[in-house]
């Protein structure tokens, strides 16, 4: 076999192995109560320390809440997390974020991140798919620096705002790119 098919076949074997790992976490699932707790939790840091993040809550049509992504990886890598989408502060559904991803990468990381579907369009959008991806099912906007000023500009142009908050751990090189968010019973 030459060197680049080995290799080749060893990175597909590794993200084979990866998946699997976060398959397992998948059997393990949390049940409703915990979820909800955590994302009640997760709310109420993302409206306690993102400015400005309160406003666009109020103003989302539905928001997509998961309170711990864990992401890891040394070459290979992987995110798993599970979360809640709440319209009108209730819970409508239960949702499972899968990603795993090939290139540099060194570390773990988890982190909350929260998805503010600010049109109606946007949110039976996402509602109606069986596995919905940013960038792909939908344009997502991002704010990175100057996050306060980003986010009260973006509000009224996109219709689907990420923010990630709460992160703990070192991952270099990974993004949330390519993650799938799909429905999951609870």
């Amino acid at each position: 076999m030459s060197t680049p098919t080995r290799r080749a076949a060893l990175s597909q074997i590794g993200l084979a192995a990866v998946l699997l790992a976060f398959g397992a976490a998948t059997a393990q699932a949390e049940e409703r109560e915990i979820i909800d707790t955590r994302v009640r939790l997760a709310t109420e840091e993302l409206r306690a320390s993102v400015p400005g993040a309160a406003e666009l809550l109020d103003q989302a049509r539905g928001v997509l809440i998961m309170p711990n992504i864990v992401k890891g990886g040394l070459i290979v890598g992987g995110a798993y997390g599970e979360g809640a989408l709440l319209v009108g502060g209730e819970t409508v559904g239960y949702y499972a974020l899968a990603a795993a991803s090939l290139g540099f990468q060194l570390g773990v990381q988890s982190s909350k991140q929260a998805l503010l579907f600010m049109t109606d369009a946007s949110l039976e959008k996402f509602r109606a798919s069986q596995g919905w991806q940013a960038g792909v099912d939908a344009e997502v906007t991002m704010p990175g620096d100057g996050l306060s000023a980003q986010l009260k500009t973006t509000s009224r142009e996109a219709p689907v705002i990420a923010i990630v908050f709460g992160q703990d751990g070192l991952l270099a090189g990974a993004s949330l790119e390519g993650a799938k968010f799909s429905p999951i019973a609870r």
